[in-house]
């Protein structure tokens, strides 16, 4: 109880040991503070789950194959000139993700425009869910002024039935009226709304974005990514709150992708294409000239045959043209896709640079026929290399006319776009778990940190730690802190209503002050005379309480207890004895009033109160008076015991006055709320007025599992009869 304390822990300030049971206590000191925060993070979990706005997902699937031609049974050279390397997954996905691709599907679907309906902020659109209530909007066309705004309006439904709505500005101005499904115009203005479902006063939010705008939204929003490695199945996902809306976005993407694959694979025939069909009409002159010629010269000539050995030569010369002019085609290709410094390019130049050696070559052995063969020769292969190109031509155009019919790209839709059924965000048993964790985890931490910075006394041996004994721990009451609120109401009270020694004798902490009682006896038994002085470090630690209680407490006894109020300055002590405070201490210290004209009589046997008196401006002062020299060895010699209750004596300097004349000074504390250091400061400055303390009395003390599993808590027991 008083002077009986557990065990400490050994153990030094600068300790690293953990005291597991203390943290344990802390937490259930705080349980009701961090079961009603997890409560609330919990509660705020699940609003959150039913309110926040679903969002679904969308996939689709697409498979990049091996870029070949349309027609694989051309083979050979044409399969060579328009096949390639396969294109890799994030070369597609970077084009599936281009403005090329998504600036299709912003146009094709109206994404510039952004129209919204109105709600309550944050909980609005989870309300209207929950209560089923209905907002959709459809624009498929918004023009706007080049110099007008292009966001900040609202669409206002009038009448729902007949679907008339009207549109004003950011300033509250009407730009138009119209009605669904019509277009409707004014002054530049032209708005096209497809779907409009809603109450009258429903409003929405229309605006515009720019076109890059919207597609870096989309590129944001589209997700691509490889199904296993180096499969060539791309993934396209997207999400979103309307289900329909996220999949027709897809389907376009996916559609909009196939298309430009295909445009491009037919591109590079369509280059070709018009290459040759360039040239086709001047190698058709060129042969329509060499025949003219041929038929000229052998009419000239009477019609002159070529020799074996001249048949020979043209035949060489002609599969020598042949091939020149294939890598000419070749080189027209090649020239595209490489640079000169390509191997393939360098390649073809070697090739064709060997077949010009083997023409020269070959022209040199026909300079040695007669000069007529030669002619004939001459004019007989121009007539045919030109034929063999037309020819040649001619089968090069048919067979791009074949690969652009027939080209389908190396792209092929597997799965087209479908949204989940079930809504992918938010993942409302996850939310609610992690909300009540987060509030156990927050709760706990927040009880950890308060039980870190407190700072205030907690136990009784850290006043001992500083040479202080410890008289008293003095538990909180109940039944205090409902006299204190009576008193409040300023309803008319007894002393037994007021004074808790006198309306609950068997309270916890009158049987604490029994304790003191019984300890001061002997402590008081060397003071120099019967004088007892209650101070304190600070205001509102319980000074008078403890007081006027013990003097009761000693009153019962049969001693007669007379109790001063020696705080002239804020002095409360007639209220818990049911008095008047005129007519006191500063009253008699000035003069105006005698010994027996302030002692006052509450309903209690054996004890007298003189309270504080007017409030006087020097109050200091006045205490250092012979009057109140005077009135101590008065009352030393009328009563057995004299309890005085000074103002803190950090505050003012009343304490070390009165304290001159007192043979016994006490010191008061309150649990947590009182700190050791002011305490030591306020028993240096004790002696250094040349006072003593004997002691200590810790008031308010709370028990606490946080205490008691540190093993230094403060127990005590009620042991009242079984009687009423």
């Amino acid at each position: 109880m008083s002077n009986a304390h557990p065990p400490q822990p050994n153990t030094s300030p600068g300790t690293d040991e953990i005291d597991i049971g203390k943290l344990f206590g802390i937490l259930l000191d705080n349980r009701w503070l961090i079961i009603i925060t997890t409560v609330i993070f919990a509660i705020i979990g699940i609003s959150y789950a039913m309110l926040a706005t679903p969002i679904y997902k969308a996939d689709a699937l697409i498979q990049i194959e091996a870029k070949s031609t349309g027609m694989p049974a051309l083979g050979g050279d044409m399969a060579e000139m328009f096949g390639g390397a396969e294109s890799s997954a994030t070369t597609e996905t970077e084009i599936i993700k281009s403005r090329m691709v998504l600036g299709e599907t912003v146009d094709k679907l109206n994404l510039t425009i952004v129209a919204t309906p109105n709600y309550l902020p944050v909980v609005g659109k989870g309300i209207a869910r929950i209560l089923g209530e209905s907002h959709h909007i459809v624009i498929s066309r918004f023009l706007l002024p080049a110099d007008a705004l292009q966001s900040g309006y609202q669409l206002t439904i009038t009448n729902s039935e007949k679907g008339e709505y009207t549109l004003t500005d950011s300033e509250g101005r009407e730009v138009l009226t119209g009605n669904v499904g019509v277009l409707a115009t004014h002054n530049d203005y032209a708005l096209y709304v497809t779907d409009l479902v809603g109450a009258n006063g429903d409003s929405f939010s229309v605006g515009k974005v720019s076109r890059l705008d919207a597609i870096q939204a989309l590129q944001t929003n589209l997700a691509v990514s490889e199904r296993g490695k180096q499969t060539g199945i791309l993934q396209l996902s997207m999400t979103g709150e309307n289900r329909n809306k996220i999949k027709d976005i897809l389907n376009d993407i996916s559609q909009n992708y196939f298309l430009q694959n295909v445009a491009r694979n037919a591109a590079e025939a369509e280059g070709s294409l018009v290459f040759l069909k360039k040239h086709l009409p001047e190698i058709k002159t060129q042969l329509t000239a060499a025949e003219d010629k041929l038929n000229t010269y052998r009419q000239q000539n009477e019609s002159v045959d070529l020799s074996l050995e001249a048949k020979s030569a043209l035949e060489t010369m002609v599969g020598l043209e042949a091939q020149l002019n294939e890598l000419t085609f070749k080189e027209s290709d090649i020239s595209q896709r490489f640079t000169k410094e390509h191997p393939a390019y360098i390649s073809l130049m070697d090739k064709r640079k060997t077949l010009l050696n083997e023409k020269v070559r070959l022209n040199k052995r026909i300079e040695n026929l007669p000069k007529t063969q030669r002619q004939v020769l001459r004019l007989t292969r121009d007539v045919e290399v030109n034929q063999q190109i037309y020819v040649q031509l001619l089968n090069k155009v048919q067979e791009l006319n074949i690969v652009k019919a027939s080209t389908v790209g190396n792209v092929r839709i597997v799965d087209g776009a479908q949204a989940y059924s079930q809504a992918v965000k938010p993942k409302k048993a996850l939310i609610v778990v992690l909300a009540t964790l987060l509030g156990g985890m927050l709760s706990v931490a927040v009880a950890f940190l308060f039980a870190a910075l407190r700072k205030g006394i907690e136990n009784p041996d850290q006043i001992e730690q500083i040479g202080l004994p410890v008289y008293a721990s003095i538990p909180m009451s109940d039944w205090q802190l409902n006299l204190d609120k009576k008193r409040k109401s300023h309803q008319p009270l007894m002393v037994n209503q007021t004074l808790l020694a006198v309306s609950n004798p068997a309270d916890l902490s009158i049987e604490a002050l029994r304790s003191l009682r019984t300890s001061l006896h002997f402590a008081m038994m060397e003071a120099k005379n019967n004088v007892l002085m209650i101070s304190g470090p600070s205001p509102e630690i319980g000074k008078s309480f403890v007081s006027a209680n013990m003097a009761a407490v000693i009153a019962k006894t049969g001693q007669r207890v007379l109790v001063i109020d020696a705080d002239m300055r804020k002095g409360r002590m007639e209220r818990q004895f049911c008095v008047d405070s005129k007519c006191g201490l500063s009253d008699y210290l000035s003069g105006q009033k005698s010994v027996t004209d302030i002692i006052k009589q509450p309903d209690i046997d054996n004890l007298d109160f003189i309270s504080r008196g007017d409030t006087p401006p020097n109050p200091s002062e006045l205490l250092m008076h012979p009057r109140f020299s005077e009135l101590m060895t008065w009352a030393s010699a009328n009563y057995d015991m004299v309890v005085i209750d000074t103002p803190p004596i950090l505050a003012v300097t009343d304490a070390a006055i009165v304290g001159a004349h007192a043979g016994t000074t006490l010191m008061v504390g309150r649990f947590e709320q009182s700190v050791v250091k002011e305490v030591e400061i306020s028993k240096q400055r004790f002696e250094q007025n040349g006072i003593e303390v004997k002691g200590f009395i810790l008031n308010a003390v709370v028990r606490k599992a946080s205490g008691y599993y540190g093993n230094y808590g403060y127990y005590q027991y009620s042991y009242v009869s079984d009687k009423k």
